[in-house]
């Protein structure tokens, strides 16, 4: 691919993020015009001083609670996709996603243990989700591993499920003996993003720090598609590659999942479209997906905000909306590939 075609989907996924955003920050139940939050967003310039027009209380309204929740939602999407992304790149298996493979469910299940048993908060909680992360898809692997060899992914996806149910059901059992937490818990598991800048801010860290690392193993993650024998006469340490890779991925899903609640099909979703529109080169996938899963979550998250305002969908549910059907069609297409 010449560097000609490799900018044309790179300015498309970047037009449809800033398009998203600015859909993101514009349209709300509360109805603050426009041009207001045009002028508002632009007085934030440096040396340009103008007036928006709007009231205190639509400025709250703007820069308290609209703005960061856009940048946060773009934010955990990013993170989910390229995540996603990351290991579909180590297992070679273009249907591996944070959820199918028990990263969201481990994160889930500690993220739950921390907040029932000692209200976990700030740094601590991204940091147990990446325990639980890491531990749901190892378990899954080695569940994959040991299950038959050959098996491909059908097996990686069964023993993904298969750990992903457990995990699930054990953090079924702690709701339970919480069961005054129950509201408050199952609000965080069907997705929502309703934090402002102290989530942006306590995330932001590990956002940037898992995103670099998986962006600049995307030249790696090529030379180990082609095998681990080959990847090893070309140099690549193809193991030290994959537990860098692994480790970064979980840590992107459990900083996500640790501020948004679990968040489905982003993780396969947007890699998918991303190979559609720019081809399988994780030097260019890996981006592409960072930039396509922020906006994705943002056009999701207006979906769950206007739907039924003033009342609230949650997000996690207008993902499966959507990534539901689509999974099925790629498992379907990826059947017939017999990948």
């Amino acid at each position: 691919m010449t560097t000609r075609s490799r900018s044309r989907p790179l300015l498309l996924v970047s037009a449809a993020l800033v398009a998203s955003l600015a859909l993101g920050v514009t349209a709300g139940a509360a109805g603050i015009p426009p041009r207001g939050i045009a002028l508002a967003l632009l007085d934030l310039l440096p040396f340009v001083t103008v007036d928006s027009g709007l009231t205190p209380v639509e400025q709250g309204l703007l820069f308290e609670l609209r703005v960061p929740r856009v940048l946060l939602v773009a934010m955990v999407g990013g993170l989910l996709a390229i995540a996603g992304a990351g290991y579909q790149g180590v297992f070679r298996n273009p249907l591996a996603d944070p959820y199918l493979l028990g990263a969201a469910a481990g994160a889930g299940l500690t993220v739950t243990l921390a907040v029932v048993f000692t209200r976990g908060g700030g740094l601590t909680v991204p940091a147990v989700a990446f325990a639980g992360a890491v531990g749901g898809v190892l378990l899954s692997y080695t569940l994959g591993r040991t299950a038959g060899r050959g098996g491909g992914t059908a097996t990686l996806i069964l023993a993904g499920v298969a750990v992903s149910s457990f995990l699930t059901a054990l953090q079924a059992f702690v709701q339970q003996l919480k069961v005054d937490e129950l509201q408050r818990i199952y609000s965080w598991i069907l997705g929502g993003v309703g934090g402002g800048w102290d989530q942006l801010r306590m995330i932001a860290p590990y956002a940037v720090l898992s995103s670099a690392v998986l962006l600049l193993h995307g030249r790696l993650l090529d030379v180990l598609s082609v095998g681990d024998e080959e990847a090893t006469s070309l140099g690549l340490h193809a193991g030290r590659t994959r537990v860098a890779v692994l480790l970064a991925a979980s840590l992107a899903t459990a900083s996500a999942v640790a501020v948004s609640g679990l968040i489905g099909f982003v993780g396969t979703v947007v890699p998918h479209a991303v190979r559609r529109l720019a081809g399988w080169s994780y030097r260019t996938v890996l981006p592409l997906s960072l930039l396509g899963g922020a906006a994705f979550l943002v056009l999701a998250d207006l979906v769950a905000r206007l739907a039924l305002a003033p009342a609230e969908l949650p997000i996690g549910v207008v993902t499966a909306f959507v990534g539901a059907p689509f999974f099925i069609a790629v498992l379907r297409a990826t059947k017939r590939e017999g990948v």
